[in-house]
């Protein structure tokens, strides 16, 4: 072993002298930049959107319950590396004003410890409406007041705020709460204080309501230490958020970014099989004469294998080294932009990018590299006089099948989802096919109308007839690579146009709660009244579970954290004649007509969450009365749309008798700021919940996600055009060595160029009209079962595929085979046939 290592060493020396291997060192170091800086990009962006979502936490995690943390909370929330505050809330009379002119709300007062937020910061509003920031809340002896909490109160800066014992000048108006996404239903006013002013108001006595908030950030590890001890030493009442139990609007978009950039790192996986494969079939063809003359030097099979295998690891360690190196490099200055373009810290790289890019640089050269190597220990010694001598190597097919395994295996390993690798590996499988056939079936028709040709149209499509298996080994290359890029395109076009659409500025901003039954048709024609589209009113009712087909509900059995916290508290029932158009469902059917029993239909997440299934009965408390229901569908909601959603909707009329209100979302222009004030003095009994500081928050971290998501789609588009141009370029031996034949024999550089464009223009029309329907095609299909987004199937990238496989071929061809035009034939045969 040490002296083949020795000869390894020194083949690989005279190889990268000779330039012998210098295709194949680009095609692993261009495989690993691809996927490391990839891999580095999107770490870094990933851990940086989890720190920006957490600003609607105003932390990293936040343990709340109704009694205050235990001591073994506090002294986790201290550990090294983290930073960690307090908060108290309840519910209270605020007052502004005195006499008669006097004006009383039920407010939501919440008492901020030192260093709220911990993450992301207030947006404040000033008398003539300029908006500021501050990383910090109100100074002890004031208070703030939320911009609808003034509108509420008819308050302004200035004005004095009455709290129990206590009174505050309104010092600043609050437009945006770091963690106001979290509990979007609160009730209008808000008053903000500090921590020490809590005592002097009174409000906190023997049997009060009080929520205590214990918010920690710092380091990752730290926190998932301290989350760990949080959810072991939890108490009933306790809960603890994340940003995986935040909105969903923001949830689900931080999961199609993530998924996205597994996608872009599974197609660099895809493309770096693809140019090796081909550049390490080039630097075989090269070495059989070599293998030829060392087997009649007495040469055994082994020793053979053992250099060619040596030459190629030590040739993928210095690669894969320098690959990472320079991933390194540009995710550095891709980093730097990013975070100017988001206005955010992106956090430093983490070394596991590094390690997957040494470790798949050297995976993807033994899987798709090592098999044309191993085929040189069959080369016959005869070979040294006859070229028409080539060795078969009868483990072929294993060694694909190990091949398309440790590609599958990877493919697998970049997903992170089951649905998404499962796709891309049936993708694949199934475009190799169509794409093996197809170009069998363009050699037999070329073979068949061959005879009716003439001139260089005839001797260009005669070569792919004349090389069978190299043009069907660049066909499946070429259509291959086109179709990650492709499906790339396509997925991100709906992916961004999908954000684009759930983020517009005419969803809903302001939720009317608390509407009476005898108030519907009030409440409406005011609406309407105010210039606005007439809403659509929906019952709530408030109900507590109790049981499952029969069985009493525990929420100790639950491990699940949402999932006890479901089954503790109270939540909404809805009632509805027809799914919402956000709604859509993917279990059971919907009621039919009049039911004849209780039928309910229910959130497919929130069911999962519960283990609930179609079929199951499940029972309601409703104010001391019993109820229950049959599930008769489960339904997949678009929480985007921001219209009123439930989890829980029942059939027509099985609810009528029990106590409901009702709940209607409207949007309000930014030109009617009073209307909040308007309807609530037409009826003072309603709730109007201003959601514009939710929407922003949930609109910026979107468009966060989309900057990110647009960045890894360019860099992942040009590392992979860049593997795509080694993988055409590696096979072009052959028609250099055809080209300097037919010069020396009076060729025309105009004939030549025909000649090869021609064939080119034969594969690569055959490769990208392929590769643009099996990427349509896959892409609907994770598009809709890994995405969640709509899609229908359109000929138009078909035929732009076509266009685009085409004229790629035809340039990397062209490119790849300039020599033979530039370079005096003598030298290309001399070179070649070495």
């Amino acid at each position: 072993m040490p002296t083949a290592l020795v000869l390894a060493w020194r083949q690989l020396r005279r190889d990268l002298r000779a330039g012998e291997v210098r295709i194949l060192l680009a095609a692993i170091v261009l495989a690993v930049v691809a996927v490391t800086a990839v891999g580095f990009v999107t770490d870094r962006a990933d851990r940086a959107l989890a720190i920006e979502a957490n600003r609607l936490l105003g932390g990293d995690a936040v343990l709340r319950g109704d009694d205050p943390p235990a001591a073994r909370q506090l002294e986790a929330a201290r550990a090294p590396g983290l930073r960690s505050t307090e908060t108290r809330e309840l519910t209270t009379m605020a007052s502004v004003g005195e006499g008669d002119a006097q004006r009383l709300k039920l407010a939501d007062l919440r008492a901020l410890g030192e260093g709220f937020p911990l993450r992301g910061d207030f947006r404040l509003v000033d008398a003539q409406g300029h908006e500021s920031t501050a990383t910090h809340g109100p100074a002890p002896g004031t208070a703030w007041l939320t911009r609808n909490g003034a509108q509420a109160l008819d308050a302004k800066l200035g004005d004095v705020v009455a709290l129990g014992d206590a009174s505050f000048p309104i010092s600043a108006i609050v437009a945006q709460e770091p963690d106001a996404s979290t509990d979007m239903f609160n009730i209008a006013p808000r008053v903000l204080i500090a921590m020490a002013d809590l005592p002097r108001t009174g409000l906190v006595q023997p049997g009060s309501r009080v929520e205590y908030k214990l918010v920690v950030a710092g380091d990752a590890g730290a926190v998932e230490r301290f989350t760990a001890i949080a959810r072991s030493t939890r108490v009933r009442g306790q809960r603890l958020d994340t940003i995986g139990s935040a909105r969903p609007e923001v949830r689900s978009a931080l999961d199609r970014a993530g998924r996205f950039l597994g996608l872009a790192a599974m197609v660099s996986v895809m493309l770096a099989a693809v140019a090796v494969a081909m550049a390490a079939r080039r630097h075989s063809e090269r070495h059989r004469a070599g293998a030829a003359v060392m087997r009649c030097l007495g040469a055994s099979q082994r020793r053979i294998v053992a250099i060619h295998v040596g030459e190629l690891m030590l040739l993928g360690v210095a690669a894969s080294v320098v690959g990472v190196v320079l991933a390194f490099v540009m995710q550095w200055g891709i980093g730097l932009w990013l975070a100017q373009r988001l206005g955010l810290s992106i956090p430093p790289a983490g070394w596991m990018p590094a390690l997957q890019g040494l470790l798949l640089g050297l995976v993807v050269l033994l899987a798709f590299g090592a098999p044309p190597v191993l085929a040189l220990r069959r080369v016959p010694a005869l070979r040294v006089l006859r070229r028409d001598l080539d060795g078969s190597e009868p483990s072929a097919w294993l060694v694909g099948a190990l091949g398309m395994a440790a590609l599958g295996a990877l493919l697998w390993w970049k997903a992170g989802s089951a649905t998404l690798g499962v796709a891309m590996l049936v993708g694949v499988v199934a475009t190799l096919v169509v794409l093996a056939l197809l170009a069998a079936l363009l050699i037999v028709a070329v073979r068949a109308l061959r005879s009716r040709m003439r001139g260089p149209l005839r001797y260009g499509l005669a070569n792919v007839s004349r090389r069978s298996g190299t043009s069907v080994a660049q066909v499946c290359a070429l259509g291959l690579g086109l179709m990650a890029l492709l499906l790339l395109t396509f997925v991100r076009t709906d992916l961004l146009d999908r954000w684009q659409r759930s983020l517009a500025t005419d969803v809903p901003n302001r939720f009317i709660i608390n509407v009476q039954p005898e108030q519907v048709a009030d409440v409406r024609g005011f609406v309407h009244g105010e210039g606005l589209e007439a809403p659509v009113m929906f019952p709530m009712i408030r109900a507590h579970l109790v049981s499952r087909n029969g069985v009493a509900v525990d929420p100790k059995r639950y491990a699940d954290d949402d999932a006890r916290h479901f089954a503790e508290r109270e939540f909404n029932l809805s009632v509805a004649d027809k799914p919402e158009s956000s709604n859509r469902i993917v279990d059971g059917h919907w009621w039919r007509g009049t039911p004849r029993a209780a039928e309910l239909s229910v959130e497919k997440r929130f069911a999962d969450r519960l283990g609930w299934k179609v079929g199951d009965r499940v029972g309601f408390d409703i104010a001391g009365q019993p109820f229950e229901a049959r599930i008769t569908s489960l339904r997949e909601v678009d929480w985007e749309s921001f219209k009123p959603n439930f989890f829980v909707v029942a059939s027509p009329h099985v609810l009528d008798g029990y106590s409901a209100s009702w709940i209607t979302a409207v949007r309000v222009p930014a030109s009617q700021p009073r209307f909040t004030a308007r309807i609530v003095d037409r009826f003072p009994n309603l709730t109007v919940i201003d959601v514009d500081a939710v929407l922003a928050q949930v609109r910026a971290t979107g468009d966060q996600v989309s900057t990110v998501v647009q960045v890894v789609f360019w860099f992942s588009l040009a590392a992979g055009v860049l593997v795509l141009m080694a993988a055409v370029t590696a096979s072009q031996d052959e028609r250099l060595l055809e080209g300097g034949v037919m010069r020396v024999l009076g060729a025309k550089r105009a004939q030549l160029r025909l000649a090869q464009a021609s064939e080119f223009i034969a594969i690569g029309l055959l490769s990208g009209l392929v590769a643009a329907i099996a990427a349509s095609v896959l892409s609907g299909v994770i598009a809709t079962r890994v995405f969640d987004l709509p899609w229908q199937f359109d000929a138009k990238p078909a035929i732009a595929g076509a266009v685009i496989g085409t004229l790629a071929a035809l340039i990397a061809g062209l490119w790849a085979t300039r020599r033979v035009l530039d370079a005096p034939p003598s030298t290309t045969l001399r070179e070649l046939q070495e």
